[in-house]
């Protein structure tokens, strides 16, 4: 019988860790829609525990669960949530990296601080090598440790299809908290990041093409823009990942009660990202974004590839902030609730 692991192991760098999944990234994640029906009116019953203390939960599909601390006034709240995904690019130590970044996010986005993490991992044992998995928990243990934050173990299963990330708990202070539906009109929206990370990373698993412009991106913390977020007073923000920038301002104009306003022309993207666009490198994760929220937006005369572009399935993306964040592009603004809870010019 071949060893499989062997074979592997002896083809070195032809690995490509992208071919083991059937989809990368946050492209990989449940559809918005679908998730919704499936989490529908699964809240905790009301305990002497949850009435008060749980101050963000499953309401509004918000970044990470947010519970108050004991300790009277003053106290923190912990913040928790996991995020792991299959392989966004080839290289382990960056997807591990990748990965890592992306998970920590999500305390980011509540504006909290991440203290401990631990990994969950998702390995095919029997066709990749256990050298590659190494790679992955060295780029998560790096990113955590820039990050200031303890990487305490983890969880590992034997899986046909390779995934890793984190779970993450961090703490906040419950009157600076970021959140999804604090957004008020007459306030600006910023994007800290760019936007084409899901077409350039769907070329990248097509051709191997590699572009660090995005693995830059992706692996960047979105620690200070948070910080900056928090410095310059806003109370409302959200990352941008698998649901692309048009279902998370969805998101958050919903729930807010408001209508947000995105100027098309003013949102950044990298490098290739239109180009990848064009050459219908769109996975199949944006198709499904934009077509949740195609019922709810007014698009204008807004072309399809622009509406594709917004609504691409982001890995690790940036924060997209209800108020002016310093080096931040403004994207828009929201205005009082309309007919539509977007409007796309």
């Amino acid at each position: 019988m071949t060893d499989t692991r062997t074979d592997v192991r002896q083809a070195g760098e032809t690995v490509r860790l992208t071919q083991y999944a059937h989809g990368g990234g946050c492209a990989c994640k449940i559809p918005p829609g679908e998730l919704e029906e499936i989490v529908a009116g699964l809240t905790p019953p009301k305990t002497a525990v949850t009435a008060g203390d749980l101050l963000v939960g499953l309401d509004h599909g918000d970044d990470a669960a947010v519970v108050r601390l004991p300790g009277g006034p003053g106290a923190l709240a912990a913040v928790a949530t996991a995020d792991f995904f299959t392989p966004v690019v080839d290289d382990p130590y960056d997807w591990g990296r990748i990965a890592a970044a992306n998970a920590l996010s999500d305390v980011y986005a509540m504006g909290g601080t991440p203290l401990v993490a631990v990994n969950l991992l998702c390995w095919p044992r029997d066709v990749l090598p256990f050298d590659l998995a190494r790679e992955v928990l060295r780029g998560g243990l790096d990113i955590a440790a820039q990050a200031g934050c303890v990487v305490g173990g983890g969880h590992s299963v034997d899986d046909p299809e390779p995934k890793y990330g984190m779970a993450v708990t961090g703490t906040v202070d419950p009157d600076r908290l970021l959140r999804n539906d604090a957004g008020r009109a007459g306030v600006p929206l910023s994007l800290t990041k760019p936007l084409g990370l899901g077409v350039l990373n769907n070329r990248h698993k097509s051709t191997g093409e590699v572009f660090p412009q995005a693995v830059e991106t992706m692996v960047a913390l979105n620690r200070d823009a948070a910080r900056a977020a928090l410095d310059a007073g806003a109370v409302c923000a959200t990352d941008v990942t698998g649901f692309g920038l048009l279902g998370h301002l969805y998101k958050m104009a919903r729930a807010s009660g408001v209508t947000a306003v995105l100027d098309s022309a003013a949102v950044p993207f990298l490098d290739g990202a239109r180009d990848a666009a064009r050459d219908g490198y769109i996975s199949g994760g944006t198709r499904r974004n934009l077509e949740w929220v195609l019922p709810h937006t007014d698009f204008g005369a807004t072309d399809e590839l622009t509406r594709l572009l917004l609504a691409d399935a982001q890995t690790s993306g940036g924060l997209l902030v209800a108020g002016e964040v310093p080096g931040a592009p403004v994207i828009g603004e929201l205005v009082p609730a309309g007919p539509h809870p977007m409007v796309v010019r």
